[in-house]
C-alpha cells in the first residue's frame, strides 16, 4: 500500500499558495482539468521535487448502466502516466443515463448521484470496475459519495455495499469522512456504523471537507470550513486504521493560506487523537504503485444475464435523472421534497459551472444571469458537458424572449453567434447578416 501523507486538492486558484505550505506530502487534482502534454508549471514543479500528484477522476461513472467509456478511461489512464501518479481514484456514483439501454435520449447529470444499494447495482458497478482495472496502468481507488436523497428499495447498508465491492473486486476504497457525514445528516446513517462495517484495510486515503446546513439539509460544498463533527468522524476512522493519506479538499470560496494551513494542522491532530486510541504506529512504507489483485470474476457478471441487470439498472437511473434535470414525473418511493432539494442543487451546480466555462455570459447578463439559468435548467437537461450547456443556455436566452433588445442582448448574441459555428464568424457586416439568415432558416 502506498504511503501518502498529509495532502491538500491542487486547484488553480491556490497553487502558489500549495507550493509554499509546509507538510504538505502530496495533492489531487481533478483528471478533466488536465491536459497531459500540457501540465500547470505548478504541478510540473510538485512532480520534479518529488511530491506526489494523484488524478481524481469524476466524470467515468462507475456506477451508470453503461460499461465505462473507453475514451475517458483513456484520458484517465493517460493523466496517470503523466504525472507519474501511483494510483488513479473516482467515485461510486452515476453522471449520465438514458442512451441505447433504455432507448432513451442521453441524458447528463452535471454531477454525481448515488446509486442504489441493490444486488442488481452492485453487480454493474463491479462489472464496471474490473473494466476500469483493466484499463488503467495504476491501482483504482474509489469514493463514497455524499447524497440529498435515499433510493426505495435498498438492500445493504452503505458499509455492506462496500465490503461487497471490495471483496468482489480488489479494489481500493477512498473514504470520504465528511460524506459520511453529509448522508449522516440527509439520510439518518450512523458514520460510526458503516466505519464498523468497511474493510478498513483496504483504504488507500480519506477525503476531508467542509459543508454547510439549509433547512435541515447538509450541502458537501466544499466551500466552507471543515466542521467539528467531520472531524470527529476522522478521529474514529484512524481509531481503527492508520490512514495512509488525509487530503483537505476545497473547491471554492478559496480561504487564505494562513486557514488553509490551519485547517491542515486540526487534520493532523484529529488523526492523532485516534491513533493514540488505537494504540498502534502508522502503516509501514508501502510499496510504489502495487496492485492489489482482484477476486475470481464472478461467473455471469456480464453475459446476457448481466446484460438484463444493466437494462433494469438503466431504467431506475434514467427515470430518476429524468425527473431532476427534465420535470418528468417522481419516481415512486422517492421523497418529492428532497428530489426537489436535489433537482435544485444539480441546476446550481450547473450554474456556477457554466459561469467559470463561459464566464462572459455573467458578464453580460449580471444579475440576471443566475435566475435565467436556473429557469433554463427547470426542463433542459445537459446535453453535451457544460461549453454545450453554456450555448444551449445562451440560445435559450435569445429565443425565450425574457430578454428586452439593448446592449445585454446584443452582445449575448454576438457571444452565442461567434461560437456556436464550426469556426468563429468573420467580421465583416456581411458576414455577420448571412449568419443570422442562416441561422434563422434553420428555425
Amino acid at each position: 500500500m502506498v504511503r501518502l501523507g498529509t495532502g491538500i486538492g491542487w486547484r488553480p486558484e491556490i497553487a502558489d499558495a500549495v507550493e509554499r505550505m509546509p507538510g504538505v506530502d502530496w495533492v489531487e487534482v481533478v483528471a478533466e482539468n488536465l491536459c497531459p502534454g500540457h501540465l500547470p508549471e505548478s504541478l510540473v514543479r510538485l512532480c520534479e521535487r518529488g511530491v506526489t500528484v494523484v488524478p481524481h477522476g469524476v466524470s467515468l461513472g462507475l456506477g451508470g448502466a453503461e460499461r465505462p467509456d473507453e475514451g475517458r478511461l483513456t484520458a484517465l489512464a493517460e493523466r496517470a502516466e503523466a504525472l507519474g501518479a501511483p494510483l488513479v481514484t473516482e467515485h461510486i456514483a452515476f453522471v449520465r443515463a438514458g442512451g441505447p439501454l433504455t432507448a432513451s435520449a442521453p441524458l447528463e447529470a452535471g454531477h454525481l448521484l448515488p446509486v442504489p444499494r441493490t444486488r442488481d447495482a452492485l453487480d454493474v458497478l463491479c462489472a464496471n470496475v474490473r473494466i476500469a482495472q483493466r484499463a488503467l496502468p495504476v491501482p483504482l481507488a474509489v469514493e463514497n459519495i455524499a447524497a440529498l436523497i435515499s433510493w426505495p428499495g435498498e438492500e445493504m447498508t452503505e458499509g455492506q455495499f462496500l465490503y461487497e465491492l471490495v471483496e468482489r473486486t480488489g479494489v481500493r476504497l477512498l473514504i470520504d469522512v465528511a460524506n459520511l457525514h453529509t448522508n449522516h445528516v440527509n439520510r439518518g446513517e450512523d458514520p460510526a456504523k458503516a466505519l464498523a462495517e468497511l474493510p478498513v484495510e483496504a483504504i488507500a486515503y480519506v477525503h476531508v471537507a467542509g459543508g454547510v446546513e439549509k433547512d435541515g439539509v447538509w450541502h458537501d460544498s466544499h466551500a466552507h470550513p471543515v466542521p467539528r463533527p467531520v472531524l470527529d468522524i476522522l478521529t474514529d476512522l484512524a481509531s481503527r486504521v492508520a490512514p495512509p493519506g488525509v487530503l483537505l479538499e476545497r473547491d471554492e470560496d478559496f480561504p487564505g493560506a494562513g486557514e488553509l494551513e490551519r485547517e491542515l494542522t486540526a487534520i493532523g491532530e484529529a488523526v492523532r487523537a485516534g491513533s493514540r486510541t488505537r494504540g498502534a504506529q502508522p502503516l509501514a512504507e508501502g510499496v510504489r504503485g502495487t496492485v492489489v489483485e482482484p477476486a475470481p470474476e464472478v461467473p455471469g457478471a456480464d453475459d446476457e444475464a448481466g446484460e438484463r441487470v444493466r437494462e433494469r439498472v438503466a431504467l431506475a437511473q434514467t427515470a430518476l435523472l429524468s425527473a431532476l434535470v427534465a420535470g418528468t414525473p417522481v419516481p415512486e418511493g422517492f421523497d418529492r421534497t428532497r428530489l426537489g432539494i436535489q433537482a435544485r442543487a444539480l441546476a446550481a451546480k450547473r450554474a456556477g459551472v457554466v459561469a467559470k466555462v463561459a464566464p462572459e455570459l455573467p458578464a453580460v447578463l449580471g444579475t440576471a444571469y443566475r435566475p435565467a439559468f436556473l429557469s433554463y435548467a427547470q426542463s433542459r437537461p445537459m446535453r453535451g458537458g457544460y461549453r454545450q450547456d453554456a450555448l444551449d443556455f445562451a440560445e435559450w436566452a435569445l429565443l425565450s424572449g425574457g430578454l428586452a433588445e439593448g446592449r445585454a442582448k446584443r452582445e449575448l448574441r454576438e457571444w452565442w453567434l461567434d461560437r456556436s459555428g464550426p469556426a468563429p464568424r468573420r467580421r465583416s457586416r456581411v458576414a455577420r447578416v448571412a449568419r443570422v439568415g442562416r441561422v434563422l432558416m434553420r428555425r
